[in-house]
């Protein structure tokens, strides 16, 4: 009889409009959700039986599904180094374990952190996937947890540019006694360098005048650094000429020669001093060090080696590229952070704490380089929030809340019939 029909119509309402009023319940309790994408409820009608004509009468409806809204989250500034958003497509690759199965996941939940062994991972401890970098900071190979290293490694000096003035006045001292350098040169200043193995060593530079723009230079260090040398006795390990024309312009430089044993490094390490662009050595402009009047002073002095340095800081580049800060002054490219996109995203079966997984309707993972091929770029320092607009979800709750009414109206009446037809027996 149509009349019970009519109850289970009305029941199949209650039960769908009842299942999306809890999809609208999930996204206003998810509104402050990091990483939280909205879903809506698809409702599809179910058909009964067939009347004359060949027409089917409906039976009501059902929930077809909950469709996921991709649409891109205001952004919200964060103190986190490596708190990053996703501007634009695509979405974060993690690997491990979750709910006890083990898999790549996709988020767009951008909290991570470093753990004890230098991985990337987000709050349940899975890792974020990306490239490492090479020599020249392009990444190289297949997509892997990412590792951020904790130490610079440290770079022996090979080269130290030397910019000073050297008084013509200043002459007298000389000739040169290796063994009495302080009372045979005209002027001596020092500077650091490094050895292989990053410790500092402190190098004196002695500068005799021997007249008419001709000097000659020499770098001792203390005999305690170096391998066979004497504690309290500087020894020389490198040594050289400076040429300058009569307006003082550096002319000619040369080194004679260059090499330290520093104790417990790399031996035979060679020092190139550089003192300037010389005319006639370099085809160079003159500038640099110098010769006129006036006191004897450096100017600048600078060298390319470095000691060992610790991670102080991480700053991630918009292309995904994530760089170190030492405790040395150095930084450094160490790693890149991936980003997936998918043919359909909206089939992306959703596993909880705001995490997808790849199914076969979505397509599988194109993992790549951020900002290309529609995926978005990094913003760092930066967490995406919930795509829930708070308004809209209150509107259809309210819209869901009536249909949910007359549907249960519809039963009441349907009811109502029965009882009527009961009552006709009477």
């Amino acid at each position: 009889m149509s009349i019970w029909s009519s109850l289970y119509t009305g029941r199949s309402g209650l039960t769908a409009h009842s299942d999306a009023i809890n999809v609208v319940g999930d996204n206003i309790a998810n509104v402050s959700t990091v990483g939280f994408k909205a879903g809506s409820a698809k409702f599809n009608d179910v058909l009964g039986r067939r009347i004359p004509g060949g027409q089917s009468l409906g039976a009501g409806v059902k929930m077809g599904g909950v469709s996921q809204a991709f649409g891109q989250g205001s952004f919200i500034q964060s103190g986190g180094s490596l708190d990053y958003a996703i501007q634009g497509g695509g979405f974060f690759e993690v690997a491990g374990e979750h709910n006890g199965v083990e898999n790549n996941y996709y988020t767009r939940n951008g909290r991570f952190s470093l753990n004890a062994d230098g991985l990337v991972v987000n709050e349940d401890g899975l890792r974020l996937q990306g490239y490492q970098l090479d020599a020249n900071g392009e990444p190289f190979g297949a997509p892997g947890d990412l590792a951020i290293g904790g130490q610079s490694d440290p770079a022996a000096t090979t080269s130290v540019d030397f910019d000073a003035n050297l008084d013509p006045n200043a002459t007298g001292a000389g000739p040169w006694d290796p063994l009495n350098p302080e009372t045979s040169a005209d002027y001596q200043t020092s500077t650091t360098v490094y050895d292989s193995l990053g410790n500092s060593r402190e190098v004196q530079l002695f500068f005799v005048n021997n007249g008419a723009g001709a000097w000659e230079w020499h770098a001792m260090v203390d005999g305690s650094e170096l391998n066979g040398g004497t504690p309290g006795t500087l020894t020389e390990i490198a040594d050289g000429t400076l040429g300058f024309d009569t307006d003082g312009n550096l002319d000619t430089e040369v080194m004679n020669a260059s090499s330290a044993d520093f104790q417990g490094a790399t031996p035979g390490q060679v020092i190139q001093f550089d003192f300037g662009d010389a005319i006639t050595t370099d085809g160079g402009t003159g500038e640099g060090s110098s010769q006129v009047a006036g006191q004897s002073a450096v100017e600048s002095i600078s060298q390319d080696g470095r000691e060992p340095g610790q991670l102080l800081d991480i700053v991630t580049a918009d292309d995904g590229t994530i760089s170190g800060i030492f405790s040395n002054g150095e930084q450094e490219d160490l790693a890149m952070v991936a980003v997936a996109s998918f043919r359909s995203p909206e089939n992306l079966r959703r596993q909880g704490d705001q995490l997808w997984v790849a199914s076969r309707d979505s397509g599988q993972a194109l993992l790549g380089e951020p900002g290309t091929s529609g995926r978005g770029a990094i913003a760092s320092n930066a967490l995406e929030g919930s795509n829930v607009d708070l308004g809209d979800e209150l509107v259809t709750l309210i819209a869901y809340q009536r249909a949910f009414q007359s549907n249960a109206r519809t039963i009441t009446t349907a009811d109502e019939m029965l009882t009527e037809v009961t009552n006709l027996k009477r």
